[in-house]
C-alpha cells in the first residue's frame, strides 16, 4: 500500500553522531518525511543504543533507504502494523549491521502503541 505507515530507527554511537545529525537534518528538510524524532542519548524501548525515529509513508521507502545507505549508518526500517514484534523482526529490514533488540519491551500482537504516535490514522 502506497500510503502505509513506516518507521526507520537510525542508530548511532558517539563516533558516528555527527553523521547521524547530518542525516537527521537531511530528513527534516524533506517533504516526504512526516516526522523526525529527537536523538535519544541512550537505550529506548527495544533499542539498546542511541537512535532516532523517522516516520514516512511506503511511497517514500526507496528514498529513505537510499539516504540511510548513503550515510553509512545502521538502521532498522519497518512498517507500522498492529504487530509490534513482527514490525521489529520479520517485517523489518536492516541496513548495515543489525543491532540486538530487547524484544521483551515490544507490545503484544494487536496492540501497537506506535500507531497513535505516528500521528495519522488515514492509511
Amino acid at each position: 500500500m502506497h500510503n502505509a505507515p513506516y518507521h526507520a530507527h537510525i542508530y548511532f554511537t558517539e563516533r558516528d553522531r555527527t553523521a547521524a545529525e547530518i542525516l537527521r537534518d537531511a530528513f527534516a528538510g524533506r517533504d516526504e518525511v512526516l516526522f523526525v524524532g529527537a536523538m535519544a542519548s541512550g537505550p529506548a524501548g527495544p533499542h539498546p543504543i542511541p537512535q532516532y525515529e523517522v516516520h514516512f509513508l511506503a511511497g517514500s521507502l526507496d528514498l529513505v533507504r537510499s539516504m540511510i545507505t548513503a550515510s553509512g549508518l545502521t538502521a532498522l526500517v519497518h512498517p507500522l502494523t498492529q504487530d509490534d514484534l513482527a514490525d521489529h523482526t520479520t517485517l523489518g529490514q536492516w541496513i548495515g549491521t543489525p543491532v540486538a533488540l530487547d524484544l521483551t519491551t515490544l507490545d503484544p500482537p494487536g496492540i501497537n502503541q506506535g500507531v497513535p504516535r505516528f500521528g495519522r490514522r488515514d492509511f
